[in-house]
């Protein structure tokens, strides 16, 4: 069993057996030509596109939804943060489902419900009704994305999943990072009264075509042998559990005066989920989640780190978006084109990385963090200390390492998280860490808007110093996933991922 240096293992994959087709994540799926598994390949890239840039563009978007619906503070928190609650609160029983009754079948869902949403939000009368459909948008979106790389996982041996991976974190980073360019091209064509509700028509017609595309390319599955109930109470605990862990932040207002309680109770329920899904398997039943998924611990480390990088360079579009179009009057195109070199950077290594991260391994994530952290505090420093006539130029060095450091870590921590995973898991175990990619996104959107909205009213509205604030929290997020990813990647302790090991080298490539 080879090993990189960093003892990264590479998994020998089994020889197939004979299996009933169709059953997912069995060698049927692993025996597609190389051109339809190319296919089904850009199938699921296309969809994690559409389904992530729903969260960027929208921001570039705000002041303009703000002024023609007349949105509050609370209701421009909740059209962006609320798509983000509801995607983060399915993920895990949609990642279940997926595994059990079929990824395909779950994704095609998804995708219907997704356009349906889209057009709701495209025709929104007023406050409500968007975020009402933002909300609904969410709850679409998590049921696409755990089969996106549930199926990924499926159909690439892991010596393969580097480099698929690497095309998914690009696609991450790109359409997180795109969506304000895009965005801003949209309601420059459009007009600002309606041009933001064009930026839900024009992706209809994508969203229809991933669709047909979807049910023509992707490997057909068939209900799981393991014909167990979903856990509809251990669901109804994890989705309260994520709820009050994430409502706080999504609260507006100061931060003394948020029910920091809800973050409590959240945590006493994570603790109650936990001790009921250990208690299951001793009765023949099947858990939400499979904890022994936490004894791989590059696992629940690339999950931690993943959720605080999130959270860094997330943040940093609301802030920046906010800052250079009502502090510097740029419009919401030139706002867009001052973090296109963060894309460029980021979509470039994060392609790379997936290439290279079963030669180099965690020495990726740790470099990538690092390098994000430093950017992002430098990106901080030069916004007080620049005039509004060169801020792009000014911004393009700095953001330039972020997004580079953040393109190394996207692709080369989700391929370890998910390395040593049986495919049976694949769609849970992406579930979960997805999960906790969304709830660090919350907090990057919630801690970096509240420290720039809070510092605008303290300083008597000194957009700079706002923003340097902001972006700070940004960077001190990025900071906090290099501490993990230190000595969580480099600390020797007793390998106990053994057992998972094992079932992934004699499960018939499920």
């Amino acid at each position: 069993m080879a090993t990189t240096p960093d003892g990264l293992t590479e998994i020998p994959e089994p020889p197939p057996t004979p299996q009933p087709p169709g059953e997912p994540g069995t060698p049927d799926t692993l025996a597609l030509t190389p051109r339809r598994r190319t296919q089904a390949l850009a199938v699921c890239i296309a969809a994690a596109f559409l389904t992530l840039l729903d969260v960027s563009i929208v921001t570039v978007a705000l002041p303009s939804m703000q002024q023609h619906l007349h949105l509050t503070s609370a209701d421009s928190t909740w059209s962006i943060a609320g798509y983000t609650l509801t995607f983060g609160l399915i993920l895990v029983p949609s990642g279940r489902l997926g595994d059990e009754f079929g990824r395909r079948k779950l994704f095609l869902i998804g995708m219907v419900l997704f356009i349906i949403t889209g057009v709701l939000c495209a025709v929104a009368p007023d406050a409500t009704w968007l975020v009402a459909a933002r909300l609904a948008r969410g709850i679409s979106a998590g049921l696409i994305a755990p089969q996106v790389v549930g199926l990924m996982h499926q159909m690439y041996p892991p010596r393969e999943r580097g480099r698929v991976f690497g095309y998914y974190g690009a696609t991450v980073a790109l359409s997180t990072t795109i969506g304000p360019l895009l965005g801003g091209v949209i309601l420059h064509s459009f007009g600002t009264a309606d041009g933001w509700r064009w930026i839900f028509y024009l992706f209809i017609p994508l969203d229809v075509l991933a669709f047909f595309l979807g049910v023509r390319i992707l490997p057909a599955g068939r209900r799981s042998e393991r014909r167990s109930s979903l856990d509809l109470a251990g669901t109804l605990l994890l989705g309260l559990a994520v709820t009050a862990v994430m409502l706080p932040l999504l609260q507006s207002g100061s931060w003394a005066n948020r029910s920091w309680w809800l973050l409590l109770a959240g945590i006493a329920l994570l603790v109650v989920f936990v001790l009921r899904e250990r208690s299951l398997p001793g009765r023949g039943r099947q858990p939400l989640v499979d904890l022994s998924l936490f004894r791989v611990r590059d696992y629940w480390v690339a999950l931690l780190v993943a959720a605080a990088l999130y959270g860094g360079f997330t943040g940093i579009f609301i802030v920046l978006s906010q800052f250079l179009q009502t502090g510097l009057h740029y419009t919401a195109m030139q706002a867009s084109q001052c973090t296109v070199v963060f894309t460029i950077g980021s979509v470039v290594c994060g392609i790379i990385s997936g290439r290279v991260v079963h030669r180099v391994g965690h020495r990726l994530v740790i470099g990538g963090t690092a390098a994000t952290a430093v950017g992002l505090a430098a990106t901080a420093l030069v916004v007080g200390t620049s005039s509004g006539a060169n801020m792009g130029l000014v911004l393009a060095v700095p953001l330039l390492v972020a997004g580079c450091g953040t393109g190394c870590v996207l692709a080369a921590n989700q391929t370890l998280a998910l390395h040593r995973v049986p495919r049976r898991e694949g769609s849970t175990a992406a579930g979960v860490y997805q999960t906790g990619m969304k709830i660090g996104t919350t907090l990057g959107v919630a801690l970096c808007s509240s420290l720039y909205f809070s510092e605008l009213v303290a300083s008597h509205h000194d957009f700079a110093a706002a923003a340097q604030i902001g972006l700070a929290g940004a960077a001190a997020l990025a900071a906090v996933a290099f501490l993990i990813a230190l000595p969580g990647f480099t600390l020797r302790v007793r390998d106990t991922t053994a057992s998972v090991v094992a079932v992934e080298e004699v499960e018939p490539a499920r």
